[in-house]
């Protein structure tokens, strides 16, 4: 068992009437992730021997676009979350969706903002969408990695107890729930896992791919590569990682589950399905093409 180490959920902070305001790790993940986009995106766009053609945009239409693909992130995630995990809570009280600092982002939210945005931009500017889809497929997997960081360093989104050596003992809630539960408190560092493979697999194979093999030539590949590769890194981890508390039942350890058969799905993994299908769909359509 390795206890959780000691990682102030702010880079810097200040205390104001006994509440504290400052940086969060989290909220640099996404500062971070949408920089390092941006600039992989311009590098590639301005290496003109990626291209069998012209490159799809130009840095002043990427600029643009980035300005709308933040508004997707911001808008998707905080809806796919309230959709996806929290429907009846904001019902209730629908007032408290636009409040995006009490947490609760989802990450398939996220990426469809994005999607509509980029599908939008590209109608709007007459850009081959499946080119865009694959600059924005080697923007992802950094600030993916980064925002999984940041979930371990906020102790949320941990995994399910595990005796293996590399168990994390995670504080607050984690270990709340192990007490009642009578379970080992020591969990699956799932964060690192999802890490590890959505952030940093993805980001070395698909910029290998994107500058090295010359898979730009190649329009949609590199986007179904992605779409395939976090479904199915996401629809694995998914069976270490806990499933969300608003989904758990006492007659069903696995947590809400869809049954297909004898089997059970996450929500997590239910929303991973579609999008493996979809990147096996581009892969093999850009192998054709």
């Amino acid at each position: 068992m390795i206890p959780f180490p000691d990682i102030s959920p702010f880079l810097f902070s200040v205390e104001i009437n006994g509440t504290e305001y400052g940086l969060r790790w989290y909220a640099l993940a996404y500062i971070v992730g949408i920089l390092f986009g941006w600039w992989i995106i311009l590098r590639a766009i301005r290496t003109p021997r990626l291209w069998a053609g012209d490159p799809p945009l130009t840095a002043e239409q990427v600029e643009r676009f980035f300005t709308w693909a933040v508004v997707g992130i911001i808008i998707g995630g905080r809806l796919g979350y309230v959709i996806f995990y929290e429907p009846g809570v904001y019902l209730a009280e629908p007032w408290r969706i636009p409040l995006i600092n009490e947490g609760g982002m989802a990450f398939h939210g996220g990426f469809a903002g994005v999607v509509v945005a980029a599908i939008w931009f590209c109608r709007r500017e007459k850009i081959a969408m499946l080119s865009m889809g694959d600059l924005l497929a080697i923007a992802v997997p950094v600030g993916l990695g980064l925002g999984r960081l940041s979930n371990f360093v906020n102790a949320e989104l941990w995994g399910r107890p595990t005796d293996l050596p590399w168990g994390v003992i995670f504080p607050g809630a984690a270990a709340q729930a192990c007490a009642t539960a009578t379970e080992a408190c020591a969990r699956h560092p799932s964060q690192l896992y999802q890490a590890a493979l959505e952030g940093l697999l993805l980001a070395v194979v698909l910029t290998w791919l994107a500058f090295r093999r010359g898979w730009f030539q190649r329009p949609g590949a590199l986007m179904g590569l992605f779409l395939a590769g976090y479904g199915i890194a996401r629809f694995l981890v998914e069976f270490v990682r806990q499933p969300d508390a608003q989904f758990v039942s006492s007659g069903n350890p696995v947590g809400w589950a869809v049954q297909l058969g004898n089997y059970g799905l996450t929500m997590g993994q239910l929303l991973s399905l579609p999008m493996i299908a979809a990147g096996l769909w581009f892969l093999i359509h850009a192998r054709r093409a």
